[in-house]
């Protein structure tokens, strides 16, 4: 497709988009302060808080987004592995496990060295709050500290499109970059003598610039479209991924709608409440502070000089009433029960009463348990969705660019040969069941007697929990081979 075909295709995907604008913006404005900007004007640095009364719904935002990062993609922290697919057999098993967990231990040393932490918990902020996240991963330059580059791309800047398959495979994103940037992103681009003799009379202005990853087949097609105004649009730079460096991923879908829904939208209502009922309390303190005064017209009082302070004489004429307080006609306390039960709802909306940091060091063992199984519960549809649309290509895109850079083994991860452990403590939440159900039976066969423990193979039943606990492949004892 030429650049004005794209141009087309994008404006048609951006107008679809715009019915979610305004309820997207109201949900930044009362939960994510300084996101969106999908409305007209604005600029970077402004205050945009002016309008927010209550904190419950931000703060609760925050703490959701940390959850998730800690849950899901800790930091610093093994939240995968890569693990000897079943088509292998044991002796397969036996030597491919010390390769795939070094090969492991590799792709973490690059999230860790990367700026992943810190734009992961951006996204999450845009999915709590919008439903909706964009994170771009690219291949760092050779030389860099890491081998990826990510950069949590603002919902403002994303058009997305829902392929055949219900995946979001085709990323639109409309950004500005000065002529130094462009430089430097596509330095094989030729750039129009328009854009040069404006950069040279202000070397800050900005250039619109689309990048278009559309589906092509098994692969992904990549345009980058210059849309200025000054020249006529052209198209900057063309290539081709095996996968698409923008993984776009929700908190739920809808049936019929592209974009995700957040549980902001649906505490929405409480939290718009939540911040009325919060306004009408400071102007009612404002009243009960400053009071509301009455005073005689009697041409010596100018209640527009009058300054209500300690220490103010105010004159008033020889028998004249002067300046007397307006009884209110009533009490305001009923607000605090109605504030109360609204930050409630709203906190529990947003999941952190049950997600929120365990505020008791003394859990037993079977609290610990039955907490994990809460989690598990909660977010077990909400994580079984960003397995698929967020962790899984995450994974493959991360193990594809090392294989190109040669360090790490030319694996196949297909489910197969090899696959993808999840380790993070939510899917650990989710195989404790199965490892609690073993645990009791090896005790209750213990119990049983000595024809009941000649049942139980233990060298396995040990090999299994390994696998179960994720513990590195390098520590367990391989099965011995059948004589």
């Amino acid at each position: 497709m030429d650049a004005p075909a794209l141009l087309q295709r994008f404006s048609a995907a951006k107008s679809r988009r715009s019915v979610w604008e305004a309820h997207w913006q109201e949900c930044y404005d009362h939960a994510l302060p300084h996101g969106g900007g999908f409305g007209p004007g604005g600029s970077p640095g402004e205050r945009k808080s002016d309008r927010l009364f209550d904190g419950t719904a931000a703060d609760a935002v925050e703490q959701l987004a940390a959850s998730l990062l800690a849950q899901l993609t800790p930091p610093w922290s093994r939240w995968f592995g890569l693990a000897p697919g079943p088509d292998l057999d044991d002796a397969e098993r036996d030597a491919a496990a010390p390769v795939l967990e070094k090969a492991a231990i590799t792709l973490q040393s690059h999230f860790d060295r990367s700026n992943f932490a810190v734009e992961m918990h951006q996204c999450y902020l845009d999915l709590v709050t919008a439903g909706t996240a964009c994170l771009l991963f690219e291949e760092a330059a050779p030389g860099d500290y890491s081998g990826f580059r990510f950069t949590a791309v603002p919902l403002a800047e994303a058009v997305l499109e829902e392929g055949a398959d219900g995946r979001l495979d085709g990323t639109f994103r409309r950004s500005e970059l000065t002529l130094a940037q462009l430089r430097l992103r596509f330095p094989d681009a030729a750039i129009p003598d328009a854009l040069e003799r404006e950069a040279a009379r202000d070397p800050q202005v900005r250039f619109p610039v689309v990048e278009a990853v559309l589906k092509d087949g098994p692969a992904y097609r990549y345009s980058v479209i210059l849309d200025s105004g000054l020249a006529e649009a052209a198209v900057l730079a063309e290539g081709r991924f095996a996968r698409s460096p923008f993984i776009n991923f929700r908190w739920l879908k809808a049936p019929g709608e592209t974009y995700g829904r957040s549980p902001v939208m649906k505490a929405l209502p409480d939290i718009k409440t939540a911040n009325k009922v919060v306004e009408l309390v400071l102007k009612n303190a404002s009243i009960a502070v400053t009071g509301i005064w009455q005073a005689d017209d009697d041409g010596v009082l100018n209640p527009g000089t009058i300054r209500l302070v300690p220490g103010t004489i105010i004159p008033k004429a020889v028998g004249s009433a002067g300046l007397t307080p307006l009884a209110t006609p009533g009490r305001f306390d009923v607000s605090q029960l109605v504030l109360d039960d609204l930050r409630r709802r709203i906190r529990h909306a947003l999941l952190v009463d049950r997600l929120g940091q365990v505020s008791d060091g003394r859990m037993t063992a079977t609290e610990v348990l039955e907490r994990s199984a809460e989690m598990s519960r909660l977010l077990g549809a909400t994580y079984g969705r960003l397995q698929s649309e967020l962790l899984t290509p995450l994974m493959m895109r991360a193990v594809a660019i090392l294989r190109r850079r040669g360090e790490i083994p030319d694996v196949a991860v297909d489910g197969r040969t090899v696959e993808f452990q999840y380790r993070s403590p939510l899917a650990q939440a989710q195989a404790q069941r199965d490892v609690q159900a073993t645990l009791r039976w090896l005790e209750v066969a213990g119990g049983l007697g000595k024809d009941a423990e000649a049942a139980v193979d233990h060298a396995a039943a040990a090999r299994w929990l390994g696998r179960s606990f994720g513990v590195p492949g390098e520590l367990v004892r391989a099965a011995p081979a059948a004589e």
